[in-house]
């Protein structure tokens, strides 16, 4: 759920909005993201999509931008994001 802060600016869609997930670095991760933002932002530019390795290389974090279309569409990608667990945070 997206909750505003008092006097934080507006969002005004649709918006170009940068969603990073950040996880356990696995095949499976990337696949997870992938198939929720086609599912929730179809159309979305998959050559803009950046991917970071820990140090060690367990942890990874995906980073891409979507069209946002309003808040119901980023509670639902959100949402749908944690619902694997190799997703350890969404922001």
């Amino acid at each position: 759920r997206i909750v505003a802060k008092p006097g934080a600016p507006k969002i005004e869609f649709p918006c170009d909005y940068p969603i990073k997930v950040m996880g356990e670095a696995h095949p499976e991760l990337h696949e997870h993201v992938l198939l929720v933002m086609s599912t929730h932002a179809p159309g979305f530019d998959h050559s803009k999509i950046t991917t970071r390795d820990s140090s060690k290389g367990r942890w990874q974090s995906i980073t891409l931008t979507i069209t946002a279309t309003g808040k119901p569409q980023l509670s639902a990608i959100f949402e749908h994001l944690k619902t694997s667990s190799r997703v350890k945070m969404v922001l």
